[in-house]
């Protein structure tokens, strides 16, 4: 079990919040802009909903669903930004909405301007890491680790809480199963009867299992494969389903770019099992606790793995009989400096079918 404690807050000798609350805390939540990055934060809001404060999260839309699936959560406000800019006047109109309704603000995002809307709105206790000149937005200040010693992410955002011996939690997501079954009827899936792939990742294609190795495992599996991606990652999915219809027609559905992320939850949620790249539908296949297998390539699941009792991670790093041994390796890349992506071309499809 990893553990990550919390040494020193820059500013006050004691912890933010070193006790059970008495009271109730009003506390707004600025979420991460990754979906991955939104589901590491569950056991944190797990830790201040437990000691008695009320959690609103303030999310952009595409991650707000995330925050749907977390019980402890009493309000999602989706913030009306968008990715890059300052967006200032955004920021105060939207201030000016909140203003005096919270009691302190857990700044989960590193940037400058994640820390104005707390300030903006008087919230009057604002913690986060330093970062960007962000020293006089935030209240309570936590030094952020150095490059390469920074903790797995889910202690790292859990560390805001204020509490020591900070233990690595699991995200715990949950579903009204109505609303599934609804998603699922409509798109006429039955649960448990398909397998997911989702071969994306945002990052780029260093972090990409190759589309041939998806179908190559689609074509392979007795149930049928649900594809999911974003509209970004349709002709992935596009590549996967043509390549395996020639040797079994309809053996792929296709919904990439075709679902919200509600729905993509939805299915996630209700599979026999999932396939992943180190991507935030991974994340969310852990949160769910399903079957998933978890391929890794230019990234480390040192890092960022799928916190899953149900998870298997293949990362050839780890591997002592691979040969030649991957030195580059992580690289956390975008595009591999080498040219060969031998970290992903060689793991097979027959690698991951014994944990399908």
């Amino acid at each position: 079990m990893n553990t990550f404690t919390v040494t020193e807050i820059v500013r006050g000798q004691s912890p933010i919040i070193s006790k059970p609350l008495n009271g109730l805390t009003r506390s707004l939540i600025i979420a991460p802009q990754w979906i991955g990055d939104a589901v590491m934060t569950e056991p944190l809001l797990r830790r201040l909903h437990a000691r008695g404060e009320r959690i609103t999260v303030g999310a952009l839309p595409w991650v707000a669903p995330v925050y749907r699936a977390m019980p402890q959560v009493a309000e999602v406000i989706e913030f009306p930004f968008a990715h890059g800019g300052l967006q200032l006047r955004e920021r105060v109109r939207l201030a000016k909405q909140i203003h005096g309704r919270f009691d302190v603000a857990y700044i989960c995002p590193n940037s400058l301007k994640s820390a104005l809307l707390p300030l903006l709105a008087g919230i009057p206790k604002r913690v986060g890491y330093l970062g960007e000149a962000r020293v006089g937005l935030l209240t309570h200040r936590l030094k952020n680790p150095v490059k390469g010693k920074r903790p797995p992410m889910v202690a790292f955002y859990s560390a805001l809480s204020g509490e020591a011996g900070l233990e690595y939690d699991r995200p715990q997501l949950q579903l009204d199963v109505a609303q599934v079954n609804a998603t699922l009827k409509s798109l006429g899936l039955t649960r448990g009867a398909y397998h997911v792939m989702a071969p994306g990742a945002e990052f780029g294609p260093a972090k990409r299992w190759p589309t041939s190795h998806f179908a190559e495992l689609a074509a392979q599996l007795e149930l049928p494969v649900v594809l999911l991606g974003s509209g970004k990652e349709a002709e992935l999915c596009a590549q996967i389903d043509r390549t395996v219809d020639e040797k079994r027609p309809d053996q792929c559905v296709d919904l990439a770019g075709k679902t919200t992320l509600t729905q993509a939850l939805h299915v996630i949620a209700a599979t026999k099992s999932i396939v992943t790249n180190d991507s935030g539908l991974m994340h969310v296949a852990a949160g769910f606790g399903v079957r998933q297998v978890a391929v890794f390539g230019s990234s480390s699941p040192l890092h960022t793995p799928p916190l899953n009792d149900n998870a298997t991670v293949l990362w050839l790093k780890n591997q002592p009989n691979y040969q030649p041994p991957l030195d580059c390796a992580p690289c956390f890349e975008r595009s591999c400096p080498l040219g060969h992506t031998r970290c992903l071309n060689d793991i097979q499809a027959h690698d991951l079918l014994p944990f399908m």
